[in-house]
């Protein structure tokens, strides 16, 4: 079995190798792109319409290119003891990235992907095939439907990464939703959610609010232009039962290519301004991106 899985590899690398030119089809969420990185042999960005989604290096998953990765790999990395296997959701599936760090880094590791979007899934699989030893399944459903199969207290980190169209879900946004992620997790465990936001921020303050209504410790990172409303761009929120470690993830996100700042407690709540705690009734897709976002 080890020979077999070995020459397996082999040929995936020697057919990533080969292939010097973007790969594209037609999927549920518009036109994906896999664009190979010029400087990582067997590296690829994922876009979907022209907006970058995931980029994933078969060579290193543990190389994380993106700036709200990166934050989402600092809370993994503090979730647990370092290497401790841990069980992990993630909604959002992309080119899988964020579950390759989590096998890389930490072995033995147990993880369910829940994609909408079959003929993505489908897409990546074959042209960035996940390690076959990898405990990693990966359904197609929505992410809300996939979250309500998952068993009360499995997980130790639930990571919701979903955008349709750049925009998050409006049922993915609620008090709601909150409710059910943190059912599935287990006491302790933490919620990690990439958002999206410009000026003027409704939708940050209302995701911070909605999270604190459910969770006592909550916290954000995100690039110092973002926190002062002047540009579009990604937050990092982590919300838990227990306390968050704030003071070592604000130290790697402070040292990032792109340095950014965590905030926690009353600052986060002056940020937060009293905005409304979002339910199912009232809830909205996520603001769309500005033309020039990507640029």
């Amino acid at each position: 079995m080890a020979r077999r899985g070995a020459a397996r590899g082999a040929s995936d690398r020697k057919r990533s190798e080969r292939r010097q030119e973007s790969v594209s089809a037609t999927v549920d969420g518009g036109l994906a792109e896999l664009v190979p990185d010029r400087e990582r042999p067997r590296a690829w960005t994922l876009l979907l319409d022209g907006a970058p989604q995931s980029h994933v290096d078969l060579d290193d998953p543990a190389y994380l290119s993106f700036e709200y990765q990166r934050r989402l790999g600092h809370v993994i990395d503090l979730a647990a003891p370092a290497g401790r296997p841990l069980q992990v959701v993630h909604l959002g599936g992309g080119a899988f990235t964020l579950a390759r760090y989590v096998a890389a880094s930490r072995p033995r590791s147990t993880q369910q992907i829940v994609e909408i979007d079959a003929p993505l899934v489908q897409l990546v699989r074959r042209e960035l095939p996940l390690d076959p030893q990898a405990r990693i399944r990966v359904r197609s459903a929505d992410a809300r439907a996939g979250l309500g199969r998952i068993q009360d207290g499995w997980a130790d980190l639930v990571i919701a990464d979903v955008f349709g169209g750049a925009r998050t879900p409006a049922h993915l946004t609620s008090v709601e939703f909150l409710a059910e992620v943190r059912r599935v997790l287990k006491p302790g465990g933490q919620y990690a959610a990439n958002l999206a936001d410009g000026p003027p921020l409704a939708h940050l303050r209302g995701q911070i609010a909605t999270a604190a209504s459910l969770f006592p410790e909550v916290a954000l990172a995100a690039d110092p232009t973002v926190w002062r409303g002047r540009r579009f761009g990604n937050a990092v929120l982590v919300a838990s039962d227990l306390p968050i470690a704030v003071a070592d993830l604000t130290r790697r996100v402070a040292s990032d290519p792109h340095p950014g700042r965590v905030e926690q407690g009353r600052a986060l709540a002056d940020f937060t301004g009293g905005a409304a705690v979002v339910t199912d009734a009232g809830a909205k897709p996520s603001p769309a991106p500005p033309p020039d976002a990507f640029s």
